[in-house]
């Protein structure tokens, strides 16, 4: 059973966390902690007394936005411990999830925390500190706000994607624009951001036939959503939107070129 510390530093939110905790049967003790003061404080009695001393801790679920040390911050501690334990990020922002699991999160929960997602990921952290004990090999790495490529994949027009803990596809022809995050791709909709873990050269290549194209190292684009093609002083932009986007230099003929030939049909 796991030993857990919770760490937020909204009272209301650490007592909503802690109950629901309490309330899963795979949880042994969770206790809390108002900031990353006092977090790092109980890990580092938790490193002294051992492994299986009753002060131990299995995994801390950690808010990001907190006041002095950041959760990023305290993970980034806290992975230079001897026995580190595993963290669960908690919070109402999305556009942290490519940093959370670089360091290495198990999981990324969305607040308002919804009992049946906190028990999703308190499953992978039972799966993870359970193989650790026993010696055995731990299961795949899981990033679930983030989703994986699907082992059936969606048809063609299709991306499935996971926000709050809901999938759903994504038709191709509602994404604008692409941008990449290392070996994660950031999906730009009128109804919002979708993060994905898929690089921006796989998708290049799977959404070539359906009108993407290549015009930066950092982004790929719906042809059909660019609104003007700008050159000055050598630059060359698109604008998508109100967004402009920057042409590099070995992506700005052939941009120019389709979208010549898409004006004469």
């Amino acid at each position: 059973m796991l030993r857990v510390l919770a760490v937020d530093d909204e009272a209301p939110a650490l007592e909503e966390l802690l109950y629901l905790l309490r309330a899963d049967p795979r949880v042994r003790s969770a206790e809390g902690a108002n900031g990353a003061t006092e977090a790092l404080l109980r890990l580092s009695r938790a490193l002294d007394a051992g492994p299986d001393s009753p002060e131990a801790v299995d995994v801390v679920f950690l808010d990001i936005h907190m006041p002095g040390l950041t959760g990023l911050d305290t993970a980034r501690l806290i992975a230079g411990f001897a026995r580190p334990p595993l963290i669960v990020f908690v919070t109402a922002h999305e556009n942290f999830a490519v940093t959370a699991f670089d360091l290495k999160a198990v999981d990324y929960v969305l607040k308002p925390v919804r009992r049946e997602r906190l028990a999703e990921a308190v499953r992978r952290v039972s799966e993870l500190a359970g193989a650790a004990r026993e010696g055995a090999a731990a299961p795949a790495e899981v990033r679930p706000e983030v989703p994986a490529t699907p082992a059936e994949d969606p048809p063609a027009e299709y991306i499935q994607v996971d926000r709050a803990g809901v999938t759903r596809l994504v038709p191709l022809t509602d994404i604008a624009y692409v941008e990449a995050h290392g070996d994660y791709a950031r999906l730009h909709t009128a109804d919002g951001e979708h993060l994905v873990r898929i690089p921006l050269a796989v998708l290049e290549e799977r959404w070539a036939p359906h009108g993407f194209v290549r015009i930066h190292r950092s982004h790929l684009v719906a042809l059909g959503r660019i609104d003007e093609l700008r050159l000055d002083s050598g630059a060359t932009t698109v604008r998508v939107g109100t967004t402009v986007l920057a042409v590099s230099r070995r992506h700005a003929r052939h941009l120019r070129d389709l979208l010549i030939r898409r004006a004469h049909g």
